[in-house]
C-alpha cells in the first residue's frame, strides 16, 4: 500500500531540484531565492501546478564546489527523485551540472550569464552582455564620459568570458577596455586591486564580483577615494548587496539588471505585493536574483501550458520567437535565451533609483 501510495504521490507532483546559494560569496542571495522560489510554488501550486502536477522544490545548495553540486544533481535526477532542475547559481555550476545531466531534464537556469550553452533542454532565462552590460557601457559614456574601463571580476566563467565581450565589443567606440583583473572567489582584501586602479589612466570600473566579494570591494572603493573620480557598473550586484554595504560605500555606482525592487511597471508591482504581502515588510530584499528564481519557475508552468509537460520529448517542439508576460514585462524566447526589457539603476543609499531604460525584449 505504501509503495502505491508513492508511485501515486509521483504521479501527481513534480519535483524540481532548486539549486540556489546558501553559503559562500553568494550565499548573501539564498534567502531571497528561497522567499521567491516557495512564492512560486505557492502560487502554482493554488492553480493547476505545472501540467496538472503538484510542485515541489527540492533545495540544493548551490553555493558549494561546482562538482559537488552537480554529483547531487546528478543523483537526483538519476533516482527519478526530480524531473527537473531550476534556480539561479553562477555559471561554474551550470556546467557542471549539465556536464552531469545535461539533455535528460529540463533545466531553467535563471542567472545573468555569458551566452553560448547550447546544451538540450537548457533554458537560459538571465540577462547577457549583448541586452545588459554593452548597452549600461554606452549609456555612461553618453551620459557621464566615462570611456576607459578597467575590468574588476572573479575568476570563473562568467567574468572571464563577459570581460572578453566587453572587450572586443567596444574596440572601434568611444569605449574601451584598458585593464582586465579577476581575482577568486572568495576575496576580502582589494587593496592590490585598488592601487593598481588608482595608478592607471581608467574612468570607470566595470564590477564582475559576485555577492559577498561585491560587498568587500565596495566598501574599500569608498574608502580609498576612488568613488569620487570612477563610477561603477555591475551586472550583478543587487539590494542584498547594498544593505551588506552600508549606505555610504555606493556613491556612483550603477547596476543592470531587467528587475529592481524599485522597478514600477504594472508586472513587477503585482510580483511585488504578492511578496510582501506574504512574507511582510522584513522579507528578505526582493531582488534581480530572487526574482530570477520566480522566473525559472513561472517558465517551466509557461513551458507545461504551452507543451503539456516538461519532459524532454515535448519542451523540444517549442518553437523559437514565442512570447510570454513576466514581473520582468514582455518577454521573448530565442532559441534557448530571453530577450527581455533591461534597466540601469544608480546606488541612492541602500536603495536602487532607475535611471533609464537600455534594451527592450525584441
Amino acid at each position: 500500500m505504501a509503495e502505491t501510495y508513492a508511485a501515486l504521490r509521483a504521479a501527481r507532483t513534480l519535483a524540481i531540484a532548486f539549486v540556489v546559494p546558501l553559503q559562500g560569496p553568494t550565499g548573501i542571495y539564498g534567502p531571497s531565492c528561497l522567499a521567491c522560489g516557495e512564492l512560486a510554488v505557492e502560487q502554482l501550486n493554488a492553480g493547476r501546478g505545472i501540467a496538472g502536477r503538484e510542485v515541489e522544490l527540492v533545495i540544493v545548495d548551490g553555493g558549494r564546489d561546482p562538482e559537488v553540486v552537480a554529483d547531487e544533481v546528478g543523483a537526483l535526477v538519476d533516482t527519478g527523485r526530480v524531473q527537473a532542475v531550476a534556480g539561479w547559481h553562477i555559471s561554474a555550476v551550470r556546467q557542471a551540472i549539465t556536464r552531469r545531466v545535461g539533455g535528460r531534464v529540463v533545466y531553467a537556469f535563471a542567472a545573468m550569464h555569458e551566452g553560448g550553452d547550447e546544451t538540450p533542454g537548457v533554458f537560459m532565462l538571465g540577462e547577457r552582455p549583448i541586452n545588459q552590460l554593452l548597452p549600461a557601457a554606452h549609456w555612461m559614456r553618453r551620459e557621464l564620459g566615462v570611456g576607459r574601463w578597467a575590468i574588476v571580476g572573479n575568476d570563473y566563467v562568467f567574468p572571464r568570458v563577459t570581460g572578453t565581450t566587453a572587450r572586443l565589443a567596444l574596440e572601434g567606440t568611444d569605449s574601451q577596455v584598458v585593464s582586465e583583473t579577476y581575482v577568486p572567489l572568495g576575496t576580502s582584501d582589494f587593496s592590490g586591486v585598488l592601487a593598481r586602479l588608482n595608478d592607471q589612466p581608467v574612468d570607470g570600473v566595470i564590477m564582475l564580483l559576485m555577492g559577498q566579494d561585491a560587498v568587500h570591494f565596495n566598501r574599500q572603493f569608498a574608502r580609498s577615494g576612488l568613488a569620487v573620480q570612477m563610477p561603477r557598473l555591475s551586472p550583478a550586484v543587487e539590494e542584498n548587496t547594498l544593505l551588506a554595504g552600508g549606505a555610504g560605500a555606493h556613491e556612483g555606482l550603477y547596476a543592470a539588471a531587467a528587475y529592481f525592487d524599485s522597478l514600477r511597471t504594472s508586472e513587477s508591482s503585482e510580483l511585488a505585493a504578492a511578496y510582501y504581502g506574504r512574507w511582510g515588510a522584513w522579507a528578505p530584499a526582493l531582488n534581480a536574483v530572487g526574482e530570477s528564481c520566480y522566473e525559472a519557475l513561472l517558465f517551466l508552468a509557461r513551458l507545461g501550458e504551452v507543451c503539456g509537460s516538461v519532459s524532454m520529448e515535448s519542451v523540444a517542439r517549442l518553437e523559437t520567437g514565442h512570447f510570454y508576460s513576466s514581473p520582468r514585462g514582455l518577454m521573448r524566447l530565442d532559441g534557448n535565451l530571453v530577450d527581455q526589457d533591461v534597466y540601469l539603476a544608480e546606488a541612492d543609499g541602500l536603495e536602487f533609483r532607475i535611471t533609464d531604460q537600455i534594451a527592450r525584449a525584441r
